[in-house]
C-alpha cells in the first residue's frame, strides 16, 4: 500500500475556534503533518484564524482554502500573507479560488464575472506584492500606484495554490501559480488531471493538493460513511460548479437528485441520494484500513499534497486522534 509521503489538514466550520486549536496543536506534533488548512465562506475568517494557530503551532505550514479573489483586493491579501508569515515564522501558504456567483454576489456585493481573467491579474499582483518591492499594476481590474508593504516580507516569495474545478482555471493553474488545490475528484479523472499538469508544468516544482472530505472511525464506521455522505452532499446541494462538473463525469442521477431533494426537504432527504459508488469514489470514510487504502488510491494517481477534511464522529478531540492515527 502506498502511504502519503505527507499530509494536510482541513479545519473547518463543523469545529468551534477551541476545537480547531485544539486539533492544530495535536497535528503540529504529529510527524507526517504538512499542513493545517483554514476554509472560508461566511464562517471564520481564514488570516485571523491562522494568526491564532500560528501560535499554538510551531511546524506546519499555514494555508488558506480558500481565499475568494472577489472578496479582497490583492493589496488585502498580500497583507494578510505577510501578517501571517511574520506570525509564524514563514510558514503561510496562499489558496486562491473564485469561490461562486451566489456568495460573491449575494454576499459581498460584487459582480462575478470574468473569474479566470481576474484570477490572472490576481495572482500576479500578489507575487509582486509579497515581495516587499514597490509595485505599479495597471489591470484590468486592478490598477496599483506605488504599493509597497511597511514591514519587511519574511521571504521574498509566499506559495500560491489555486483552487480549481474547471479545465480552463486547472490551465492557469499550472501557469502562474506554485501548485493546485482539487475537490471533489472521481479517481479515474483525477489521474487524468494529474497527467496533464506533469505535462503543463514540467521541470518545475508543483504541487498537487486535493481536498478529501475525510471521517474515520473503527468503533462506528457506519456513522463515519453517513457523515462524509452528509458533507458531500451539501457541497452538491449548494455548489454549482461542483454539482457541473459531477454530473458530467458520471454523476450525473444523484447530483439531480441531491440538488432537488436539498432544495424541498434539506441536508437529510439530500444525503440519502448519496450513492455507495458515489461516496467510494469522492470521499475517505469508514474504518482506518478503509481510510488508508482510500488515501493510497489518491497518492497514487499523483496527488502530492492529500488535505484531509475532517468531519469529526462522536468526541472531536478523540475523532482527530483517530484521524491522525490513521495517516
Amino acid at each position: 500500500m502506498t502511504v502519503a509521503g505527507k499530509v494536510g489538514y482541513s479545519l473547518g466550520p463543523l469545529l468551534s475556534m477551541d476545537e480547531l486549536l485544539v486539533c492544530a496543536r495535536m497535528a503540529d506534533s504529529s510527524h507526517n503533518a504538512d499542513s493545517v488548512w483554514v476554509p472560508e465562506s461566511w464562517g471564520r475568517e481564514s488570516f485571523a484564524t491562522l494568526g491564532a494557530v500560528s501560535q499554538v503551532t510551531k511546524k506546519v505550514k499555514l494555508g488558506t482554502s480558500i481565499l475568494s479573489i472577489f472578496s479582497r483586493t490583492p493589496g488585502t491579501v498580500a497583507m494578510g500573507a505577510t501578517t501571517l508569515d511574520l506570525l509564524s515564522s514563514s510558514r503561510s501558504i496562499i489558496g486562491l479560488g473564485a469561490s461562486t456567483d451566489a456568495i460573491v454576489e449575494n454576499w459581498h456585493g460584487v459582480k462575478f464575472e470574468k473569474p479566470l481573467a481576474r484570477m490572472r491579474e490576481f495572482i500576479r499582483c500578489v507575487k509582486l506584492m509579497v515581495s516587499g518591492e514597490r509595485v505599479n499594476f495597471d489591470g484590468k481590474f486592478f490598477k496599483v500606484k506605488n504599493f509597497k508593504l511597511l514591514h519587511t516580507p519574511q521571504r521574498k516569495t509566499i506559495p500560491i495554490l489555486v483552487g480549481a474545478v474547471n479545465r480552463r482555471m486547472i490551465s492557469l493553474a499550472a501557469e502562474l501559480a506554485d501548485g493546485v488545490i482539487l475537490y471533489l475528484r472521481p479517481i479515474e479523472e483525477l489521474k487524468d488531471t494529474v497527467r496533464r499538469f506533469r505535462q503543463d508544468t514540467a521541470g518545475r516544482n508543483f504541487e498537487i493538493a486535493c481536498s478529501i472530505i475525510c471521517a474515520v472511525s473503527d468503533s462506528d464506521p457506519a456513522m463515519a460513511r453517513q457523515r462524509a455522505a452528509q458533507t458531500l452532499a451539501f457541497y452538491v446541494a449548494v455548489g454549482k460548479f461542483y454539482r457541473e462538473f459531477l454530473s458530467e463525469n458520471g454523476f450525473k442521477n444523484e447530483t439531480e437528485a441531491i440538488a432537488e431533494a436539498y432544495a424541498k426537504s434539506g441536508i437529510e432527504p439530500a444525503t440519502a441520494n448519496v450513492t455507495d459508488h458515489m461516496l467510494r469514489s469522492l470521499t475517505i470514510s469508514g474504518t482506518r484500513e478503509d481510510c488508508k487504502k482510500t488515501l493510497s488510491e489518491y497518492v497514487s494517481a499523483g496527488v502530492t499534497l492529500p488535505i484531509i477534511q475532517f468531519n469529526p464522529v462522536g468526541s472531536t478531540e478523540s475523532s482527530f486522534r483517530e484521524l491522525l492515527s490513521t495517516f
